[in-house]
């Protein structure tokens, strides 16, 4: 199983680019002695939240649909940016806020660490002295959702993540970690970086790619090992979830985009898994390091897709598959 690195300054580059196009500031900054007073319940509307995880003061946005009863159990999606992004970078850059109003699902935005705005998660796959000094992501997630049940209803049987490039690891990290309360995943455009995958039970995967993605490839990773972050290959990461949740290892192929279409999209379903579980790839020919259906901060990111959109697919895929 190859193991190699990616280009984590050109990722730094992408992050920075989305801060900036987006006008969007890390929620590393103490707030005012006034604003620290945090409402008892959360009703419809765009929300900040903070909570400390040890002596480190770590903040997440909430997106509460304009449908939202809060008699009823509702989901919840945590969307976790990628490398250089924050929270509220990945609002627009996801444009999930629209599909939370339509399907009436919770979003969720959670910040990672670093000095602002250079925020990453601890997905696994750091390299150096970095590598001790990294902060428990798992644990602070865990201690978001135990913050968020506070607040809004949770369907704790439907607690669903996706993410961005840094933010699609984390999501395999939490499926590795935390698959007692992630009830499935949708990573987009980022593989695996834990060494060891150990789930307590079978986690749906919905996974996202373009072939032309010069960040995280499509195909084998280049042997030139950066010093900073490695990663899986994208084979090793599906075949790697398809093995841990016993799928079948020929997928279903079929083409999600219509002829004519300027990108072509197939959906390659790995099914059969234990507990009803799958895997999918979405391939997205011609792709780049982009959210599908949403418009790139910038070109040399690559294309996007915009007859199909993530986020649609995500809720579809999610909505199949919750907790046991």
């Amino acid at each position: 199983m190859k193991r190699s690195g990616t280009a984590p300054l050109a990722l730094l580059v992408v992050g920075l680019t989305a801060q900036i196009s987006f006008g969007q500031e890390s929620t590393t900054k103490e707030p005012p002695p006034a604003a620290q007073t945090q409402p008892a319940t959360l009703g419809p509307g765009d929300h900040t939240r903070s909570l400390m995880i040890g002596e480190l003061k770590r903040t997440y946005l909430v997106h509460v649909p304009q449908g939202y009863d809060p008699k009823l159990p509702t989901p919840i999606v945590l969307a976790l940016h990628g490398a250089l992004m924050s929270g509220p970078a990945m609002v627009p850059f996801s444009g999930l806020n629209k599909k939370s109003d339509e399907a009436g699902f919770i979003a969720v935005y959670p910040s990672g660490t670093g000095t602002s705005p250079f925020l990453f998660w601890n997905a696994g796959g750091m390299q150096g002295k970095s590598t001790t000094s990294r902060p428990d992501d798992v644990a602070f997630i865990g201690k978001l959702l135990d913050d968020l049940a506070t607040v809004v209803n949770v369907d704790e049987k439907r607690v669903y993540a996706c993410g961005m490039s840094n933010g699609a690891m984390m999501c395999y990290r939490l499926a590795a970690e935390l698959s007692e309360r992630i009830a499935a995943i949708g990573p987009v455009a980022g593989t695996i970086a834990v060494e060891e995958s150990q789930p307590k039970r079978p986690v749906p995967v919905i996974h996202f790619h373009g072939t032309k993605d010069t960040f995280i490839p499509f195909g084998a990773v280049p042997d030139k090992a950066m010093r900073y972050v490695r990663f899986k290959s994208l084979d090793d990461s599906i075949r790697t979830w398809v093995k841990l949740n016993g799928c079948e290892t020929e997928p279903k192929i079929e083409t999600l985009s219509k002829d004519g279409d300027a990108m072509k999209v197939i959906r390659k379903t790995y099914a059969g898994g234990k507990a009803g579980s799958e895997v999918v790839l979405i391939v997205i020919e011609e792709g780049g390091h982009t959210w599908p259906g949403q418009q790139p901060p910038v070109g040399f990111i690559g294309k996007s897709v915009k007859t199909v959109s993530a986020n649609d697919l995500l809720w579809e895929f999610f909505r199949k598959h919750p907790l046991p």
